[in-house]
């Protein structure tokens, strides 16, 4: 059993950059008033044209309020951010001094936090996954130094797309006195539970949520970070007071009351297996790895031959082959029936003529 001395000791004010700590945040009309008003003349807004007239809540009550009912946490343990790019960005501004702190990720992996540390002037240190795109707690762990901050992994993984092994992660989380981040923007695809049933457990957890995948909500730019009360108070602290607008808070409520998230998981799901059986059969096609998730790494004899090719015919998948143990595989989303079809014929086509 791993050892639980470390995180238990962990000490949230002395990872948190001292000018956060004594930041005065930006205090919105709405947060000096709570309660119903029937006349609203604080915000200098139009008076005209309801209700797209009036600043959005800028902690969003009643989605948390629904989203806490579906995800079983507390509304107090929920930040919502524009997508998880914010909440990603907002780790390095509360966490990370520029030119002096350092944060730890798999490689390869989701390639914004890379961006987020390079846009906030912290070092980023890549530890490459074992075969098959394993985590290894030990590699990760021998990474750190005094100056770490930040653990990132993501499970299910992008672009590997499986899960990473919950020993492993176990290990990181008893052993590391920092920040750790498990990006489950795909766990909605897996078999396995989600990590928020621990976030009770592990005050150095933070757990990233996303609208984008499985709720089919990419274009209202929703995402979430959960966390002990203490850390998202700290994210409320620091992100931009009406960071998330009334139209998407409204849609994205209205979609979790529908709820027909689950319907098409399953219609994803029972296509993933028949895509990766028939890309497997291709001849072009060396490997399509295990996926957790609602697309497959498949790694082909010239992805860059092949890209082109199904570009020309109006087909679109990521040609990952620039990232670390992924030369010459592309990254293919799950589509409807019709589109894999699409995509197989395509392939076949290609494949016929590749040795000619």
């Amino acid at each position: 059993m791993p050892n639980k001395t470390n995180y238990v000791q962990m000490n949230l004010e002395l990872l948190v950059r001292k000018n956060i700590v004594h930041l005065k945040p930006y205090s919105c009309a709405r947060d000096e008033f709570q309660g119903t008003a029937s006349v609203y003349l604080d915000a200098n807004e139009s008076p005209y044209n309801q209700y797209l007239n009036r600043y959005p809540d800028p902690l969003q009550h009643k989605l948390k309020e629904k989203i806490s009912e579906l995800k079983k946490v507390r509304p107090a343990q929920i930040m919502v951010g524009n997508g998880s790019d914010e909440p990603i960005d907002l780790v390095f501004r509360i966490f990370c001094e520029p030119k002096e702190d350092n944060v730890v990720a798999m490689e390869p992996t989701y390639n914004m936090y890379k961006v987020a540390a390079d846009i906030n002037n912290v070092e980023y240190r890549p530890v490459l996954l074992e075969d098959n795109f394993r985590l290894n707690a030990s590699k990760l762990l021998a990474a750190i130094d005094s100056h770490t901050k930040v653990i990132f992994l993501c499970s299910p993984n992008n672009p590997s797309g499986n899960l990473m092994n919950r020993g492993e992660i176990l290990t990181v989380l008893h052993n590391f006195n920092g920040i750790v981040i498990i990006d489950e923007a795909y766990v909605d695809f897996s078999n396995e539970p989600s990590w928020l049933e621990d976030l009770d457990n592990y005050k150095n957890l933070i757990v990233f949520h996303t609208f984008s995948k499985a709720w089919g909500l990419a274009s209202l730019r929703c995402g979430l970070a959960f966390a002990s009360e203490e850390i998202i108070a700290l994210f409320n602290k620091v992100k931009y007071p009406y960071n998330v607008n009334t139209l998407t808070q409204k849609t994205v409520l209205d979609e979790l009351n529908n709820n027909r998230k689950d319907t098409w998981v399953k219609m994803i799901l029972a296509e993933r297996e028949p895509l990766a059986e028939a890309l497997n059969a291709l001849p072009i096609v060396e490997k399509v790895y295990h996926s957790d998730a609602n697309f497959l790494l498949v790694k082909v004899k010239d992805a860059d031959k092949t890209y082109r090719f199904l570009t020309e015919r109006g087909i679109v998948v990521r040609n990952r082959s620039k990232l670390s143990m992924c030369e010459n595989c592309l990254r293919v989303t799950v589509g409807t029936p019709e589109e894999n079809s699409t995509l197989i014929s395509a392939l076949m086509e290609f494949s016929n003529g590749f040795d000619k």
